[in-house]
């Protein structure tokens, strides 16, 4: 049997966004090394794009994300830019502001006299050319359709005109939401303010979690919301070159390292790359108070900046929800064993193997495998076969798993006791 299950396999992050271009209310992904420019409209050095850049960024021993999810929000009052070279009439291919980047030229073909040359411009740069007699002749490109009847008469560099972004509606972010949840995905950031948003987000994940047992935490800005689904980020970084990250930005690097993160890595002490100082800087005391929140805390030390905890906003514990849920680390740890134990059976053995003593038996030899090999990699410790059950259910084709497991979490608080002697 096939066991196409990846030990670890992590590094997806969802994210909307109101853009300037693409096509609104549909998923789309973007792979790391991916073009941004026929997704977004922009290149992958535009402003525009900075929160792919961050999120795609990695630490300094901790790799980005691997994939983004990234949805368009629908808005109200969004305008398609267009221009008319009578018969032509050239419409950007999206609503949006980029539409009025857009140019289109129609210029006579010096090679054949009854043909001209359609040439369509972004920001100055050619990006499709076209020859023809005829409107009926042109075929739509990636940055515009064409429209009209009659023969192409000559007109030079005619700029497309009123494209417009719209407002997000209130509705936008349930619409994503609702698309989201048929996806797997490891982190899902919202880089607004709005407290109602915030709160659906929480209660999403948590649904994701603990109803669906799809295993994924929010990344958010200021929230504190006593869970381990939530990582809160407190404050956030200036860049070398001079740009200011806030909080509420910060998150799209903070999701992109917490998803491309290991199961046996952390966060403590990962360098954000290109930061010089956190915005603004916290006193100790301001510090300590933002941990016992459970929030993320970027400080300065030695030319670099770095996260001070790797924790979520678990804050209460019990004697069943100990405070080792807080830390991310043990999160991925049990959020990737979850994961992927459930892919495997999934993929290999629901519908293909018999549920009976050599069917569970079968099932917990892939489990242990599977554990040993994490605990080779540093992510669990003291696993022992035993600590696997496939057992029969109560109903006749299910099967119950019980699994017994250590994490390992990364040193993050050295205590030194330094005797003096007189000799």
């Amino acid at each position: 049997m096939k066991q196409a299950v990846k030990t670890g396999d992590r590094g997806v992050v969802a994210i909307c966004e109101p853009l300037s271009w693409g096509p609104e209310g549909t998923i789309l992904t973007i792979n790391s090394g991916d073009s941004y420019t026929e997704i977004t409209g922009y290149d992958e050095t535009d402003s525009k794009n900075m929160f792919l850049r961050e999120i795609f960024k990695g630490s300094d021993h901790t790799a980005g994300a691997a994939k983004v999810l990234l949805y368009r929000l629908q808005t109200e009052g969004a305008k398609t830019a267009s221009a008319t070279i009578s018969p032509l009439t050239a419409t950007a291919k999206y609503s949006g502001v980029r539409g009025n980047d857009i140019s289109v030229s129609v210029t006579a073909d010096p090679d054949n006299e009854n043909s001209f040359i359609v040439q369509t411009y972004v920001k100055g740069m050619i990006q499709d050319s076209q020859a023809a007699m005829n409107v009926s002749e042109l075929h739509d490109n990636d940055w515009v359709k064409f429209s009209g009847t009659g023969k192409l008469t000559a007109g030079a560099g005619t700029a497309l005109t009123a494209g417009a972004d719209g407002t997000v509606s209130s509705s936008a972010y349930a619409d994503f939401l609702n698309q989201l949840e048929s996806y797997a995905f490891n982190i899902l950031i919202y880089d607004g303010e709005d407290s109602t948003v915030q709160a659906a987000y929480t209660a999403f994940v948590k649904r994701m979690r603990n109803d669906l047992g799809k295993k994924c935490q929010a990344v958010m800005a200021g929230v504190q919301s006593n869970s381990e689904a939530v990582i809160s980020v407190k404050n956030g970084v200036i860049l070398s070159d001079g740009t200011e990250v806030p909080a509420n930005n910060a998150v799209w690097w903070v999701g992109g390292a917490e998803a491309g993160a290991n199961y046996n890595e952390s966060l403590v002490y990962a360098q954000y790359p290109d930061a010089v100082d956190a915005l603004p800087r916290l006193s100790s005391a301001d510090s300590d108070a933002a941990l016992g929140s459970g929030q993320i805390v970027f400080f300065e030390e030695f030319g670099s900046v770095k996260v001070m905890s790797d924790i979520n906003t678990l804050v209460t514990y019990s004697s069943e929800h100990g405070e080792a849920f807080s830390l991310n680390q043990v999160i991925r740890i049990l959020d990737t064993a979850a994961n992927d134990i459930y892919k495997n059976f999934s993929m290999n053995y629901i519908g293909r193997v018999q549920n009976n003593e050599d069917g569970r038996l079968l099932l917990k030899a892939w489990i242990v495998g599977y554990l040993n090999e994490m605990q080779a990699n540093g992510g669990i410790q003291n696993f022992e076969a035993d600590d696997v059950e496939t057992l029969s259910g109560n109903a006749l084709n299910s099967v119950v798993i019980n699994v017994a497991i250590q994490p390992v979490a990364a040193i993050e608080k050295i205590y030194i006791t330094i005797n003096l002697t007189d000799e």
